[in-house]
C-alpha cells in the first residue's frame, strides 16, 4: 500500500512537472485599437499564439492613445508594466527620455539573436523612431498617413473632371460642388498632424529648429512662418463662405464625408476600412494638395499611427517571445493582411510587394496612395517626422489656436504666432526635466 501510495505521489509529481514544462510564456501587450481593428489586433496575436506553444501575447485594450501611454507608465512605477505597449508616434520623446524604462528594439533583437535587417522596411516608417545611432527604437505597428478622400459622385455632378492636386484646384473644386446645390466642399480630421505638422512635411519646411527635434531637445518651434499664415488664414476664410467645414479635432468629421455631406476629406488613410463600410457611393483618395507657389511638387509625407515599444523588468526568457512575436508582426503575409484590411500602410518592402502580387491594388484603385506619398522623395530633414517633448499637449494648444480662427475670433497671424509661443514653454519644460 505504502508503496502504491509513494508511487502514485511520484506520478503526481511527474504530471504536474510536466504541466509546467508545457506552460507558454505570457507576453504581456497593451494597445490602443477599440473596434473593429481591436478584433483585428485579437486575430493577430491568436494566430501568433496557435503558430507555437512556447510563448502567448496577451493584448489588453487599455483606451485611447493617451490613456494607453499613461496606464504603461503608472504600471511601471508599480513594476506592473507590460512587455509591449503601443504608444503613438507624438509620444516618441517622451519614450525615449523614459530612461531604463524602455528596452530598443533593434537592440532587443539582436540580444535574443532574432535575426533583424532595418533596410526591410519603409525608410519613412522608420525614419521617425530611428535613433541618433541609426537603431530603430521601437517596432513600427500601424502606420498611416493623411491623404485626399472624395466623393466621386459628387464631384462628377460638380462638373469636377480632375481630382485636385493643389490647393487652387481645391477651392476652385469645392466652388463648384456649392454650385451644383450641395453645402460643403471639404473637411479634415487630425488638424494639427494634416494641416501643420504633413503640411510643412509636404512642402519640405522645418516645423522647428534641431531637425524638428531630432537633433536634440533643446528646440524650438517655427512652424509660424509666412506660408503656414497664409495656409491658415485661407482656411479660415474658405470656413466662412462654406467650402471647408470643420468639425472636430480628431475623427468626428468622419460622417459629414461618409454621410455625402462633404464632397472631399483629409485625414488618415487608415479610415479606408471605416469609409468602404459605410459610404454609399463611389469614393477614392489621392495625394494631398499643395501650393505650387511654394513648391514645384511636394516632398513626402509623414507617418502617424503608433509603433510598439518593450518596457525592461521582465525576464530575459520573456523577451525572447517578446522578438518572436515581433518576427511574426512584421512578416510579409501579416503586415499585407493588416494593410488590406486597415488602410495602415504595409511596414515593410516585402508586404508592399506581396499586396501587388496578390492584385489588391489592381483591385482597389488608389489604395496605394498613402505609400506613394511616402515613398515620393527621400525623406530630408523637413520630412523625417517630429520629435518633440510634450507634443501631445502641444498638439492640444496648435488644436485651441486653430479654432480660435475657424471661429473668428482670431487671426491666422496671431493664432499661428501664439501657437508657437506657448508651444516653446513647453518644449524649455520638457528639456528641464530631462537635462
Amino acid at each position: 500500500m505504502k508503496t502504491k501510495l509513494i508511487a502514485g505521489a511520484l506520478g503526481l509529481s511527474v504530471t504536474m512537472t510536466s504541466t509546467a514544462a508545457l506552460a507558454a510564456t505570457e507576453i504581456q501587450w497593451w494597445h490602443a485599437m477599440g473596434g473593429a481593428n481591436g478584433e483585428r489586433v485579437n486575430k493577430i496575436a491568436a494566430d501568433f499564439n496557435a503558430s507555437q506553444d512556447e510563448f502567448e501575447v496577451v493584448p489588453a485594450y487599455k483606451g485611447n492613445y493617451s490613456e494607453t501611454m499613461t496606464a504603461a507608465v503608472a504600471a511601471f512605477r508599480a513594476k506592473k508594466q507590460p512587455h509591449i505597449v503601443q504608444v503613438f508616434e507624438v509620444g516618441t520623446a517622451t519614450m525615449m527620455a523614459a530612461e531604463g524604462a524602455v528596452y530598443p528594439i533593434e537592440q532587443l533583437m539582436n540580444d535574443v539573436g532574432e535575426p533583424f535587417d532595418s533596410n526591410s522596411y519603409l525608410p519613412a516608417v522608420i525614419s521617425y523612431y530611428t535613433a541618433s545611432n541609426g537603431k530603430l527604437l521601437s517596432m513600427p505597428f500601424n502606420s498611416s498617413t493623411p491623404v485626399l478622400w472624395y466623393n466621386k459622385d459628387m464631384l462628377d455632378k460638380a462638373g469636377v473632371t480632375k481630382i485636385p492636386t493643389t490647393w487652387t484646384e481645391m477651392e476652385d473644386a469645392s466652388k463648384k460642388v456649392l454650385a451644383s446645390g450641395e453645402k460643403c466642399g471639404f473637411s479634415f480630421g487630425w488638424q494639427s498632424w494634416v494641416m501643420i505638422e504633413n503640411f510643412t512635411a509636404w512642402h519640405n519646411m522645418p516645423t522647428g529648429t534641431k531637425s524638428n527635434g531630432f537633433d536634440g531637445f533643446d528646440t524650438e518651434l517655427t512652424f509660424n512662418n509666412d506660408t503656414v499664415k497664409r495656409h491658415i488664414a485661407n482656411l479660415g476664410a474658405w470656413q466662412k463662405e462654406g467650402l471647408f467645414q470643420y468639425a472636430g479635432r480628431r475623427g468626428d468629421s468622419l460622417p459629414k464625408f461618409t454621410n455625402g455631406e462633404c464632397a472631399m476629406w483629409m485625414n488618415s488613410s487608415a479610415y479606408y476600412g471605416s469609409i468602404k463600410e459605410q459610404a454609399k457611393f463611389n469614393f477614392g483618395q489621392s495625394m494631398l494638395p499643395y501650393y505650387e507657389d511654394v513648391v514645384d511638387g511636394p516632398q513626402n509625407s509623414i507617418i502617424g499611427g503608433a509603433t510598439l515599444w518593450t518596457l525592461k523588468g521582465h525576464d530575459q526568457e520573456d523577451y525572447k517571445g517578446v522578438a518572436k512575436f515581433m518576427t511574426y508582426l512584421s512578416s510579409p503575409e501579416v503586415q499585407a493582411w493588416w494593410h488590406q484590411e486597415t488602410g495602415y500602410v504595409p511596414i515593410t518592402k516585402a508586404a508592399h510587394e506581396l499586396s501587388q502580387k496578390q492584385g489588391f491594388y489592381e483591385s482597389n484603385p488608389g489604395t496605394d496612395t498613402a505609400i506613394k506619398q511616402l515613398s515620393l522623395n527621400a525623406p530630408t530633414k523637413n520630412s523625417s517626422g517630429l520629435r518633440y517633448g510634450n507634443f501631445v499637449q502641444i498638439r492640444d494648444i496648435i488644436n485651441e489656436e486653430l479654432e480660435a480662427v475657424w471661429n473668428g475670433s482670431k487671426s491666422a497671424d496671431a493664432a499661428m504666432d501664439e501657437a508657437v509661443e506657448r508651444g516653446n514653454k513647453l518644449l524649455r519644460k520638457f528639456e528641464k526635466a530631462n537635462m
